[in-house]
């Protein structure tokens, strides 16, 4: 059975969905014990293909035996094993951790959320592990689509139309890839990647495959939520559900930018992509103008949940340009950051949803005393906020001390300022929210200001959760030698 995990991957949780969704009509209640199975199966088998892949080296599996490029392939190295490992342990947590509020809030639809919070995992995994151009297209639209509709299911008066905006801009990213690999399969005759890769050398001075680049990159962009495209982003995360935000926030912008990397990487090749310095100090100085500009649009916003989307913001700013630095460590920094904003955002996330599902608001000026009568919950926050801002031994440090040696390698000095003055920036961001939490007297009103709200601590299916993931970052950053040894220079072997 193990030479069919990268299949069992994406096939397990898309049949968990269907059963999920049958039994919304049967017997509700049997849903989440079925969501959690499918997850914790789909969790397995990652860590399993993980351990397959470091022991093994790369593994590509052709789908009902038909050989690429005529078949579509699954191709999996360490690099997208700790990705995949790195996803379906987060849907499994946040599943556990917010299924309470799930069966409060979704009484009449869980069975709906429950699959297409599955399907969209589905997508995300296929996204990953996929070594196909239009297969990619499709899994991504899968994501999207059920992203889309785990959002519309948030604030009955704001989600949808934040729905909607996201809906209309993931269409234009998604055109821009489509457009993209047409014009890829125009000049080469293939999809599958590896063998576009090999295809291309003698194409690279065609003018139709720098489109075909340029298209890609624009549509991938737009999805991560890349400054100035990032316009979408904000509402939905703010006003998603809470279940969903956690679960999408943390997701859905780095398997995009793990996208980025897996086509400059694995089809258009560092030589093509990296072919103009000046191209690539443009798209550096973009990078260093998102970073920047995320950290200051985060530091105007009063609700926490939307200070998080521009802290995202930012955070992308500095995968792209650290894969755009052009050398070996900048590119393994990136993709450490990849996953470790993935636990630090997902940590964070996890948080501010128990706080606001306890006290009704997340603002900051409404957090008085919120020590006292969450620590635990807060304890989690802290820890997932010092990560992103790069304390150590968290593993926000790590990921940003390689972006920084990779960052003077190349001599990129305004990418070193932009990342020391973001950090600076989160600093004061989440030290005006300790301040509120610890050293403001307690009082917290409801929205109407009149009437008192009664604060306790989290669940202890939230608040366990939450502890596990904050106490991960720490060992995230303890063993991110080992990551980076045993893992991210492995699957570069050969590339740089």
């Amino acid at each position: 059975m193990t030479e069919n995990y990268p299949a069992l991957l994406v096939v397990i949780p898309l049949i968990f969905s269907f059963i999920i969704y049958g039994c919304s009509w049967l017997h509700r209640r049997s849903c989440l014990p079925i969501a959690i199975v499918g997850l914790a199966i789909s969790m397995a088998v990652s860590i399993g293909l993980l351990k397959q892949v470091l022991v093994q080296g790369h593994i590509s599996y052709h789908l009902g035996g038909w050989p690429p490029p005529w078949g579509i392939a699954y191709e999996v190295d360490p690099i997208s094993a700790l990705v995949l490992v790195a996803i379906a342990t987060i849907a499994l947590i946040n599943l556990i951790g917010t299924n309470r509020e799930i069966e409060a809030s979704f009484s009449d639809r869980k069975g709906a959320f429950y699959a297409l919070y599955l399907l969209f995992i589905v997508g995300l995994l296929g996204i990953v592990v996929t070594g196909d151009l239009f297969n990619l297209y499709v899994l991504l639209e899968i994501a999207s689509i059920t992203g889309y509709s785990l959002i519309a299911m948030g604030d009955p008066s704001r989600a949808p139309l934040s729905s909607l905006n996201y809906v209309f801009m993931g269409t234009i990213g998604a055109c821009f890839y489509l457009l993209g690999v047409g014009y890829l399969y125009i000049m080469t005759g293939s999809l599958n990647m590896a063998d576009v890769r090999s295809l291309l050398p003698p194409l690279y001075h065609s003018t139709a495959i720098v489109v075909a680049f340029i298209f890609c990159l624009v549509g991938v962009m737009i999805k991560m939520g890349f400054f100035p495209l990032h316009f979408w982003l904000p509402n939905a995360y703010t006003y998603a559900p809470s279940p969903a935000a956690s679960l999408i926030a943390p997701l859905m912008t780095k398997v995009m930018a793990y996208v980025m990397i897996r086509l400059i990487l694995s089809v258009f090749s560092p030589v093509f992509t990296f072919s103009s310095a000046l191209a690539n100090r443009g798209v550096v100085f973009l990078a260093c103008i998102a970073i920047i500009m995320g950290a200051l649009m985060a530091l105007s916003q009063r609700e926490i949940r939307r200070m998080l989307t521009y802290i995202i913001v930012s955070e992308i700013g500095y995968i792209v340009g650290g894969a755009w630095l052009a050398n070996r460590t900048a590119m393994s920094g990136a993709i450490l950051h990849i996953v470790n904003d993935t636990v630090m955002t997902f940590c964070i996330f996890l948080a501010v949803g128990a706080i606001s599902k306890n006290i009704g608001t997340v603002r900051i000026d409404n957090l008085s005393g919120l020590f006292s009568k969450m620590p635990f919950t807060m304890a989690g926050f802290v820890a997932g906020a010092l990560s992103i801002i790069g304390v150590p031994p968290t593993c926000g440090f790590f990921s940003k001390w390689y972006l920084i040696l990779g960052a003077l390698k190349a001599g990129s000095y305004s990418f070193v300022a932009a990342l020391i003055i973001s950090s600076l920036i989160n600093v004061a961001l989440f030290f005006r929210i300790f301040e509120s939490a610890f050293f403001t007297t307690p009082h917290v009103s409801s929205s109407y200001g009149h009437t008192a709200v009664v604060i306790k601590e989290s669940s202890v299916n939230t608040m366990i959760p939450l502890l596990v993931t904050a106490a991960g970052l720490v060992a995230m950053g303890i063993f991110s030698g080992l990551i980076m040894n045993r893992v991210i220079q492995p699957g570069l072997a050969g590339i740089f």
